[in-house]
């Protein structure tokens, strides 16, 4: 197993190599630059900003300024933002863990979902709630985004009152106690439910089509020539085999779901990763638009990795080339 890890290791060398250049390439190309948005602020002249200029080395070549950045980079020096000051790493450092907790709710409650529903949806392919079931993911798949998640903050949020519409937590409660943590949790629910109907269908649909496929294999059809239970062979043999897939792609799920969060944590109010990213866009907050934008390329490289070493794991017969 630790050859299969070492080998990933190596692979993601170049590939974030690559990865940081077309980071800093598409920031270049990027309207303005990093020091646009301290013209909105009145107490910063544009004599101050051109000095700024010079002084971060914005007119040095562009080899020059892609080797101090990635060196800084690599270093953990994510540099200053320029909107409110505070450096770069503080601010990831105070949305991650709220993006790490929606990420992980979204995807227990999209297997939760999922997984029984394909199951079943394969086993009893046709009946009234099979159909049922298509029916689900065929309008999931079809609604746009935003709207589910409008439509879930009018319903749940404004209509019902049943959870908060924005924010991670309530003001005055103390940190570190139950009630903190349940209040999370509370903030959590509608915005990790409302994604994982969403991301329930691609597995739904899978493991039903790969269930009825199963169902006519040869190993099958010997387990039930040989008296298995019908129960046994659902169990150990078919869930078993059209699961491989699924725990192959679990690695890109947490990654994907933690890296892409931007519309829903922005439409439901709720400060993470994703939220911040749509703000500094805005703002033209460079310095943290590229942080993110690495940072979003690097948990790809390694939900990559996760899958494939899942994937031996489950499987030890597939060998990585």
């Amino acid at each position: 197993m630790w050859k299969v890890v070492l080998k990933r290791v190596l692979i993601m060398i170049p590939q974030l190599f690559i990865l940081s250049i077309l980071v800093f390439a598409m920031a270049k190309l990027m309207p303005g630059d990093p020091f646009s948005g301290l013209a909105e602020n009145p107490k910063i002249s544009q004599n101050q900003i051109e000095q700024i200029r010079i002084a971060k080395g914005f007119y040095d070549p562009w080899y020059k300024q892609y080797y101090t950045w990635l060196k800084d980079f690599v270093q953990g020096d994510f540099g200053l933002s320029y909107v409110t000051g505070k450096s770069v790493s503080t601010l990831v450092g105070e949305r991650i863990f709220n993006t790490l907790n929606l990420s992980l709710l979204t995807a227990f409650l999209t297997y939760l979902i999922a997984i029984p529903l394909g199951m079943y949806s394969g086993r009893y392919n046709n009946s009234k709630l099979d159909k049922a079931i298509n029916l689900y993911t065929f309008v999931a798949l079809s609604i746009p985004n935003f709207v589910l998640y409008l439509v879930m903050i009018l319903l749940f949020g404004f209509t019902f009152g049943w959870f908060p519409t924005s924010g991670s937590v309530d003001l005055g409660i103390e940190p570190g106690t139950f009630a903190y943590f349940l209040n999370k949790l509370h903030h959590l629910i509608l915005p990790a439910t409302t994604m994982a109907l969403l991301g329930t269908v691609g597995t739904i649909q899978y493991l039903r089509n790969e269930v009825i496929e199963a169902k006519q294999s040869d190993y099958v059809k010997t387990a039930r020539s040989k008296g298995v239970p019908i129960k046994k062979v659902y169990s150990k043999h078919i869930f078993r085999n059209s699961i491989l897939p699924i725990a192959a792609f679990f690695g890109f799920t947490i990654t994907g779901l933690f890296a892409g969060g931007i519309f829903v944590e922005t439409i439901f109010g709720y400060p993470g990763m994703g939220e911040l990213f749509y703000k500094s866009i805005t703002d033209r907050d460079y310095s943290v638009v590229t942080t993110l934008m690495l940072f979003s390329g690097v948990l790809t490289l390694v939900g990559s990795a996760l899958s494939d070493i899942i994937m031996a794991i489950v499987d030890p017969r597939i060998k990585l080339d």
